[in-house]
């Protein structure tokens, strides 16, 4: 299983990437041993999710991501807030 993903930054930035582990992730990215712009910006909270079952179609929805405003991605992230689904 693999995960594309949306990061809350400190600065109430969001960063986009994709994983197969997400609890793992994190961790890498709030030990200072992510992303470099994740590196300033700790620490990082979870936003938003979506699971998929090879790594190019996370890598894709990635890519969708990137191309969101920040209003488009805040809603994303509002609507899943809402649905409340379990967090790894």
């Amino acid at each position: 299983m693999f995960y594309a993903y949306m990061l809350r930054c400190a600065d109430d930035t969001i960063y986009s990437g994709y994983t197969d582990d997400l609890g793992k992730r994190l961790a890498v990215h709030n030990e200072g041993r992510g992303a470099k712009y994740t590196r300033s910006r700790l620490p990082v909270t979870l936003a938003y999710f979506e699971p998929f079952p090879d790594k190019g179609s996370a890598m894709h929805r990635e890519w969708e991501f990137k191309q969101l405003t920040r209003k488009e991605k805040l809603s994303l992230i509002r609507k899943f807030e809402r649905e409340s689904p379990a967090r790894p």
